[in-house]
This record gives C-alpha cells, sequence and structure tokens, in this order.
C-alpha cells in the first residue's frame, strides 16, 4: 500500500459475492479490506476478482462468517486457545495469498472487571509478534467498543505503555467511530498517542437510530449538524500524523 491509500470496506455489501463488482469498480480506490466470506466459494470468488483487477487487499479477521472475532484475550462466543488457532490459519494463509496485511480485534474486553489488562495485552503481544514474523505478514490491531459500547478495550489500549507496545512492531487500525463514541472529546488525544503505528483508519460517521446505531459515509454537511460528530479536523490530524505505512 502507498501512503494514504483509499480502500473499501467490504462490509459495504456484508462481503456479498453478488456484490463484489461494487468493490472493484472504484475509481480512486486502490485497495480492499474484508472478511467474513459465507463460505469458501465466496472467498474463491473474490480472489478470482481480485488478481483481475489487481488491487491490494487486507483481511478482516475472520476469514469466515461466526467464526471467532473476539475472542483472544478473553471468551466471548470462542475460547480463546480455538480461537488463537484459528487466527494462526488465517495469518499463514493471509501470507500464502499476499495479503497486505490481517487486521484483528484486538484489545477487545466485553465489560469492566478486575482483570489486569496491560498484562493480557502484552502477554496477546507477543503471540502477535511471533506469528507476524514467522509468516512474513503485518498484523494489524484494531481496538474496539465492547458489549453496550463500553469503551473498556479502547481504554485499556489508552493505558498501556507505549514502550512496551513498541517491542513488538505490530500495527494499530483506528475505528473513528468506535473512537469519537468512546473518547469523545478526547479523540484526538487519544489517537495521537499512537501516531507511530497507525497503518489503517476506517473512516465513518455514526448514525443513532433509536436505540442503536450504524456506520454511515462521511460528508462536510455533517460538520454542521448536531446529529453527527465532527470529523474535519479528525481527518487533518490523521493525515498530518499517518505518513508512514
Amino acid at each position: 500500500m502507498t501512503h494514504h491509500s483509499i480502500g473499501i470496506s467490504g462490509s459495504t455489501i456484508l462481503s456479498d459475492p453478488k456484490k463484489f463488482t461494487y468493490l472493484f469498480n472504484k475509481k480512486y480506490v486502490k485497495h480492499i479490506e474484508i472478511g467474513e466470506f459465507s463460505n469458501q466459494d465466496a472467498f474463491k470468488t473474490f480472489l478470482n476478482e481480485h488478481n483481475r483487477h489487481g488491487l491490494t487487499f487486507g483481511l478482516h479477521s475472520p476469514l469466515y462468517r461466526n467464526q471467532s472475532k473476539y475472542d483472544l484475550l478473553e471468551k466471548v462466543h470462542y475460547d480463546s486457545e480455538e480461537s488463537w488457532i484459528q487466527f494462526e490459519k488465517e495469518v499463514k494463509h493471509m501470507s500464502e495469498l499476499g495479503a497486505e496485511y490481517i487486521l484483528v480485534h484486538f484489545p477487545y474486553f466485553k465489560e469492566e472487571s478486575e482483570r489486569d489488562s496491560n498484562t493480557l495485552i502484552d502477554n496477546g503481544l507477543k503471540k502477535l509478534q511471533v506469528l507476524q514474523e514467522k509468516y512474513n505478514i503485518p498484523i494489524v490491531c484494531e481496538p474496539k467498543l465492547g458489549l453496550n459500547r463500553s469503551s473498556v478495550g479502547i481504554d485499556a489500549l489508552h493505558d498501556f505503555p507505549v514502550e512496551t507496545w513498541d517491542k513488538y512492531n505490530i500495527k494499530l487500525c483506528i475505528d473513528i467511530g468506535d473512537y469519537l463514541m468512546s473518547a469523545g472529546s478526547q479523540t484526538i488525544e487519544y489517537i495521537k498517542k499512537w501516531e507511530k503505528y497507525i497503518l489503517v483508519v476506517h473512516l465513518h460517521n455514526v448514525e443513532y437510530i433509536g436505540d442503536d446505531y450504524f456506520w454511515i459515509p462521511v460528508h462536510p454537511s455533517q460538520e454542521e449538524n448536531p446529529n453527527y460528530y465532527t470529523i474535519q479536523d479528525l481527518i487533518i490530524q490523521l493525515m498530518t500524523q499517518v505518513s508512514h505505512p
């Protein structure tokens, strides 16, 4: 990937193979991040399209729908040991296919507890580093909101020592929606701490409908609309600081 490359997420089409054309026919899109395919045939169809168009791609783990997505540090739907086995298989597979990176939800915690977050994250980073070096493919960590929009995972990363993270050569993904919902007006302060490590940015605004929320495209009109987050300054900050892929 080149500096500040524009990509598109397979989540915009829910990784539906009938809609892959939508991903590959965007003039300014050079990269696709995708995961949660419905089955092996859908993934093969994607790879055929990818090879035909020559775009780069990264995997947003898991590779297939209904597999482990949040369980590396604690059980959410799968035992963590099972989750690590699945993730290593995906890392190996993506390395063989020439993916630009593999992205995983890390750190993810369901909710507040008495856990030692720093130790859990540190131990997880050690495992990620081993996989990254073993299979020679970048691993990108995306901190996520927990249950009921809990900020515990994003806060845990914010409290984690930069000098410890630095030892492992692991990159980060900043999901702007999650960060705005978690850190609010402190979002820029939160991401500044990690500017050296940011490789991927998930760019979207948030629309609240009743008790639910949805990712929506960013538009200048949202800057003056109190129903949306203001994102312009955040984009400028990211464009300034995220210069080394």
